[in-house]
């Protein structure tokens, strides 16, 4: 495999990495373990991730409530009598997520915090349930209940800003072209067309200007790069009243593994026609998940993922769905959890996933400011097992991250360099530095492993 590194085109600046509290957060009550999983998503001595995505639950009414697993379910800072038909507040309730989500700002890597919204809150919804409506297809919110959404979003926002959390994009649609409700419901979830789209990121931009808060819109988050997403793309970008506030747009990368040739054509017929916005990955998971939590395949599809989405796709950052997920157990005995670390119900047990690592051979060594670098490599859907993406750092190292799928082969370096430090993950290794010395060339590549180059 042969890498010219002589002149390479600089693309986008990287803005960061980072992951999403749900639902895991909600669950870990012990404040040492909440410590140690902050330490390893973004301490210093872990991911050290920089955006924080928080989920501003909508909340269930027991007696109504269709969603069977508990971290699928939400807590409310909003408390809803049915009967008197009123709503008080009490932000003393959340008080897990709100502990881990402290702990990871307070390791002073986290400059973008997000507050985003996989459902209204359930006292707005029409099936009163914050799983979507009772037919698929259908939006869960009343068009009277639109400003109140906007009000319980901006009104939890200011909460969070009063009490110093940096917060700085609210996104309070997520994946609205997906079915959400019906007879079979799983967690919170609302479908919007995407006319509701539109007037209700309309009525969001008035109020924050109204409010002079210090927030931006961020979204749609797509559920797909293609498919419905040009049209969201299309309709945000031209009307002006968004527009004022909604500097980002934001998408998920599902469904499209092993497909690179979707991401070119994003990059392209999207990203490339709409110079005036930045575009997100805001999550991605396996899915479906056929890598089980001590495979390492599952760590070589996670950081091809992120290299195509980054370098191919046009992604200034990338997200992850979740970082942790319940422990999964399937019938060949395996843990099939699609997070980089798994835990009981309670936490009290507690695994890192090997996909840990896939991201982490690109937090540790590419951080923020970061230039994306087009090295010329283009895979197919039929030629997709060797892939290798390269960066410039801010101190003007130039880093490769290289992910090997197939046989065993050579990496080939084409540039100027004097030094080299080569960091790899297998099976069997983790992060383990393999050489550090003057320049090579050409070096092994071993089989079902991810290397990180770092060039001087």
């Amino acid at each position: 495999m042969r890498i010219n590194l002589t002149s390479p085109k600089q693309l986008q600046t990287i803005k960061g990495w980072g992951t999403s509290a749900c639902w895991w957060a909600q669950a870990v009550s012990d404040e040492k373990t909440q410590e140690e999983l902050a330490e390893l998503l973004y301490g210093d001595s872990g991911l050290r991730l920089n955006i924080y995505r928080y989920n501003i639950g909508g909340g269930y009414d027991e007696e109504l409530n269709r969603v069977e697993n508990p971290w699928r379910r939400t807590e409310s800072f909003l408390l809803y009598d049915r009967e008197k038909e009123e709503s008080t507040w009490d932000f003393s309730r959340d008080k897990n997520a709100v502990s881990v989500m402290k702990k990871c700002l307070d390791k002073g890597n986290v400059d973008t915090l997000i507050l985003f919204c996989n459902s209204p809150h359930y006292s707005l919804c029409s099936s009163g349930q914050a799983s979507g409506s009772l037919l698929g297809h259908t939006c869960n919110i009343p068009k009277m209940n639109y400003k109140k959404f906007v009000d319980y979003v901006l009104d939890v926002t200011e909460h969070f800003l009063d009490k110093g959390f940096p917060v700085k994009y609210i996104s309070p649609i997520n994946e609205p072209q997906w079915k959400w409700g019906g007879a079979y419901v799983w967690q919170e979830g609302c479908h919007y067309e995407l006319a509701e789209v539109i007037e209700i990121f309309r009525i969001f931009s008035d109020e924050i200007i109204r409010r002079k808060m210090p927030v931006y819109l961020y979204g749609p988050e797509s559920g797909a790069m293609l498919e419905d997403t040009p049209d969201y793309l299309e309709a945000i970008a031209s009307d002006e009243k968004i527009m004022r506030v909604l500097p980002i747009f934001a998408y998920h990368s599902y469904h499209a593994d092993n497909r690179p040739e979707d991401r070119y054509e994003f990059k392209e017929k999207l990203v490339n026609a709409h110079k005036e916005l930045r575009f997100d990955m805001s999550e991605w998971c396996e899915l479906p998940n056929k890598s089980h939590t001590k495979n390492f395949k599952g760590a070589l599809i996670t950081a091809r993922i992120i290299g195509q989405d980054v370098i191919y796709g046009g992604a200034e950052s990338w997200t992850s769905w979740v970082a942790a997920n319940n422990i999964y157990i399937k019938e060949d005995g395996f843990d099939y959890s699609d997070a980089m670390l798994s835990g009981s119900p309670d936490f009290s047990e507690r695994t890192l996933n090997e996909r840990f690592y896939g991201m982490a051979h690109f937090t540790k060594f590419v951080p923020v400011g970061s230039a994306a670098l087009d090295i010329g490599l283009r895979p197919t859907e039929n030629d997709n097992n060797y892939n290798a993406f390269s960066f410039k750092t801010p101190d003007g190292k130039t880093v490769i991250v290289a992910v090997n799928e197939g046989e065993d082969t050579t990496l080939q370096l084409d540039g100027d360099f004097s030094s080299l430090e080569i960091t790899v993950s297998d099976k069997n290794r983790k992060l383990e530095k393999i050489y550090d010395g003057n320049f090579l060339n050409e070096f092994d590549f071993p089989s079902n492993s991810l290397i990180t180059a770092v060039l001087k």
